[in-house]
């Protein structure tokens, strides 16, 4: 082997390195970019009853980057991305029962009653949500898995910082018409939320 080979080989593995090494930093900078974007604001954790049916619910809320002032208050919103399990009664007439999993994404416009983080405040969305397997219950019974999710919710922060807040919700599921039967189904939710991170 020549000393042209020898030089030629080792400025490839050079550059190969020095590429790997960049790729790595990269990688690890937009894996981090990553992560950071995929960070929610805040987790949230519900529980509800319907008529014949109840339901707990988790999930991530992530801000939007705006804030408009609407008389006295704020008007702010935000997505949300909810994993929930209902429970009702079969319609055999047995004491079976069956779970749905509820999986949705919802926008949020919600107006705080003033600029401080404690204010009460009122929210409302609509949002579209699969529910696995076609919800039945003991007098219902979906036709669709996709459903309508939409709310109205009044709250308010439970410290000084707006970390933690408690909502009561009202909430109706329903394929609004695009298949029959579509009976909806109704929910009272309490909801706790807090602040992720700091």
């Amino acid at each position: 082997m020549n000393c042209g080979a020898l030089l030629t080989a080792a400025a490839l593995r050079r550059e190969a390195l020095v590429l790997a090494f960049f790729a790595t930093v990269t990688g690890h900078a937009v894996a981090g970019d990553l992560l950071e974007m995929l960070k929610p604001d805040r987790v949230f954790a519900q529980a509800g009853t319907g008529e014949s049916t109840h339901m707990f619910v988790a999930g991530l809320r992530y801000d939007w980057g705006w804030r408009r002032p609407l008389g006295n208050g704020v008007l702010t919103g935000y997505w949300e991305g909810s994993f929930g399990r209902w429970n009702s009664d079969l319609p055999n007439g047995t004491n079976a029962s069956a779970w749905v999993t509820q999986l949705g994404v919802t926008p949020v416009l919600r107006w705080n009653a003033s600029r401080a983080p404690d204010a009460w405040f009122v929210e409302g969305g609509i949002g579209a949500n699969v529910l696995l397997p076609v919800y039945r219950s003991s007098d219902k019974q979906f036709s669709t898995a996709f459903n309508f999710g939409d709310h109205i919710a009044a709250g308010r922060a439970l410290d000084a910082e707006g970390r933690h807040e408690l909502s009561l919700r009202v909430q109706h599921f329903s394929n609004g018409g695009i298949k029959h039967p579509n009976p909806g189904e109704n929910f009272l939710q309490l909801r706790y939320s807090w602040r992720w991170g700091n």
